[in-house]
């Protein structure tokens, strides 16, 4: 056999392997969640913790050029030689399928936070509403707090490196319950990309292969401490993106700081609004007359920042980033964000 075909064949071998192990999530909990990869990321995130840029994004950007270089070399006569470039091409992801799964990947697999939490997930229309009401409640209570006027938006006086600080002493109070969680050995940075980032509508990243956890610095600040927790969360080897949140809604809710407790309560504010509205249009409106007016102001901030940045480049990646979810064992797609209501009010329950 050519050494061309090598690669490009051994992906249908690593695609059988992944989905075969990943029928029996009690083998991935044990062997690779809970064995190898924490011995792996607490290797990565002490090479490239304590660096003062991302690492990650470095090598992002190398390989963006390698692309490009390769695309511009090959860009006569691509189409005619579309074999030895298909053959190149399905080379590359081979070898990205690979190390993705190894380094973090397998993590999608795991046996769901849910089960092991014992976890009734699915909750009533009513269940809902008393959900936003009592968020509702708790972010009114912290903005005034925060502010001591109830129509002043609330401003989070930290550096970005405070923030992230912050959000490791957090972790380090999680509830017994959840104690595999805690985090040690700081990797958080600032993305070189969070221009991009903010036209493709993310508000951060964690990066499988340096296990760096990436904020969108741009954005507004007042949801740095939940966007912080959440790609934490993911460094913890959370796959699933509603864990994710309810992870880092826990974190920041149950935090000492002030600040990191509103970021949290607002932002489940908003996803217990936004699922009312969905189950029927117009039920938000009595919940939406009670918001102080303070906490409005940011939300109308955080829905101006992403509206002038919202392109076709953000629905595109919307919809690569759904269908890159539900080929990773989330079937709800990008609709998983919102689950974690669902998880929050059967830990409340608990």
């Amino acid at each position: 056999m050519k050494r061309k075909f090598i690669l490009p064949l051994s992906l249908i071998l690593q695609i059988i392997v992944v989905k075969t192990i990943g029928l029996f999530p009690d083998f991935v909990e044990t062997w690779y969640s809970k064995g190898f990869y924490p011995k792996l990321t607490h290797a990565f995130r002490t090479a490239w913790g304590g660096l003062p840029f991302s690492f990650g994004d470095v090598l992002y950007f190398i390989v963006i050029g390698f692309l490009i270089r390769w695309i511009w070399k090959h860009r006569v006569g691509f189409f005619t030689e579309w074999k030895n470039n298909g053959w190149a091409i399905l080379s590359w992801i081979s070898v990205f399928y690979f190390f993705f799964h190894l380094l973090w990947g397998m993590n999608y697999y795991r046996v769901p936070l849910h089960e092991k939490l014992q976890l009734n997930k699915d909750y009533s229309v009513e269940q809902l509403r008393i959900f936003t009401e009592k968020m509702l409640v708790k972010t009114n209570e912290l903005q005034l707090q925060i502010t001591k006027k109830d129509a002043v938006a609330v401003v989070i006086p930290y550096s970005d490196a405070e923030i992230y600080n912050l959000a490791v002493k957090g972790y380090q109070k999680l509830p017994r319950d959840l104690n595999e969680f805690h985090y040690k050995n700081q990797s958080i940075k600032n993305s070189l990309f969070s221009l991009p980032l903010s036209y493709m509508g993310f508000g951060g990243y964690f990066n499988p292969f340096t296990h760096e956890a990436q904020v969108n610095n741009l954005k507004p600040k007042y949801t740095s401490p939940l966007t912080t927790c959440h790609e934490i969360a993911h460094q913890t080897g959370i796959g699933s993106e509603s864990e994710c949140n309810f992870i880092g809604f826990v974190t920041a809710s149950k935090h000492d700081d002030l600040y990191f407790q509103y970021s949290g309560y607002s932002f489940a504010l908003r996803y217990g609004i936004t699922n009312l509205e969905a189950l029927k249009e117009g039920s938000s409106k009595p919940f939406l007359k009670k918001i102080n007016r303070g906490v409005l102001k940011n939300f109308e901030e955080s829905e101006l920042f992403w509206t002038q940045h919202n392109t076709p480049i953000n629905t595109f990646f919307e919809w690569f980033y759904d269908k890159f979810l539900k080929v990773n064992q989330q079937k709800e797609g990008m609709e998983g964000y919102s689950k974690f209501v669902g998880l929050v009010i059967g830990y409340e329950k608990m």
